[in-house]
């Protein structure tokens, strides 16, 4: 072979290399997984924990599209996964119970697969004008709260566990709860703890005049808010449920560290939220349903199999369901990272 002969060839190799290379850079890149999330509330400061791994792009780098939507209350983002209207969501554990015991023969029923919020945030508050003192004071008020709130419908088991006797109820909108605390048109309202603490202060009532009586600390163990998935995407893409899960607790990490920073990303998604005001409940939250005592007894994103048979039978009893609740069928830690990736609880100062 002459030298002549080996100069061509080695060009034409490297002339079909540029072409190919070329050719290569017009294909279409590998596709992200999309992935539809709902909220179970609008844009608040604990909306931080999923805006935040989406705005540093962990969803991304873990081969994902992920897309979060405000919602409007734990039943609904049940039924909405259910419905195949999204994959994913966080929801009161109470509230996805109730859709399984409702509803037998739903073929879709979504699955917890994170605790997020190991204790409810479900509380109920008074203000000392009314000298309500302790739980047992509410015999006999008038209480207030719109009838899906997850601490009315939990209140026979907050009842029953401090001897509390009969109540009357009064039904509202959620944003006349606070309200009428504060005008004395009722005596105590239920609610989340980071949420009517800071609604009651923003229609002018003193912290010092608020008495708050959270349901974890007053013998209700309910786990509170996990994320929850449709079983069409646990079966058809668990790999991608799973690197969601593993994004998830990286991005909350950070955010349990530096609240401030995941508020960024709140106010980058609804720009009008007051700042000072979301950070105020996000760190709240934290510190009573995210790393509380159970937390860091149980591990973030996990749950006890006795607590939550315990709670199974205490919600189908309080809420009256047609059926038992199986605690096996709402629960699985099949998905979640490793226990490393799980550290994600910052030490108590």
């Amino acid at each position: 072979m002459t030298a002549s002969t080996l100069t061509r060839r080695a060009t034409f190799t490297r002339f079909a290399a540029a072409v190919a290379l070329s050719a290569a850079s017009f294909l279409p890149a590998h596709a992200a997984t999309p992935i539809k999330f709902q909220l179970d509330w609008r844009f608040e400061g604990p909306s931080a924990l999923f805006l935040y791994p989406v705005a540093k792009g962990y969803f991304s780098q873990a081969g994902l599209d992920v897309t979060v939507d405000a919602g409007n209350g734990s039943g609904g983002t049940v039924t909405r996964i259910a419905s195949g209207s999204y994959d994913l969501g966080l929801a009161d554990m109470a509230a996805l119970m109730e859709f399984h015991a409702n509803n037998p023969d739903a073929p879709n029923k979504p699955v917890a697969i994170m605790m997020v919020y190991n204790n409810t945030p479900a509380a109920a508050f008074a203000l000392k004008s009314s000298s309500i003192k302790s739980p047992a004071d509410m015999a006999g008020k008038k209480l207030g709260a719109p009838v899906f709130d997850a601490g009315r419908k939990a209140w026979p088991i907050f009842a029953k566990a401090n001897k509390v006797g009969p109540v009357t109820w009064v039904s509202m909108d959620p944003s006349l709860r606070e309200t009428m605390l504060a005008r004395g048109d009722i005596d105590v309202i239920t609610g989340f703890s980071f949420t009517s603490m800071l609604n009651l202060e923003a229609r002018g009532v003193k912290p010092a005049d608020i008495v708050s009586f959270p349901y974890a600390q007053y013998g209700v163990k309910l786990y509170g808010n996990a994320i929850i998935a449709s079983p069409k995407i646990l079966k058809e893409n668990p790999e991608a449920v799973k690197a969601f899960l593993k994004a998830f607790a990286k991005g909350t990490k950070e955010v349990l560290l530096k609240p401030e920073a995941g508020i960024e990303t709140v106010k980058a998604r609804d720009g009008i939220i007051n700042v000072d005001l979301e950070t105020r409940r996000l760190k709240m939250a934290i510190a009573q349903v995210i790393n509380s005592p159970d937390a860091r007894a149980e591990g973030f994103g996990q749950v006890k199999l006795p607590r939550l048979s315990l709670m199974a039978s205490q919600v189908a009893d309080a809420f009256n369901t047609k059926t038992r609740i199986n605690p096996d069928a709402v629960w699985t830690p099949a998905f979640l990272p490793s226990a490393a990736e799980l550290n994600v609880l910052p030490a108590v100062k």
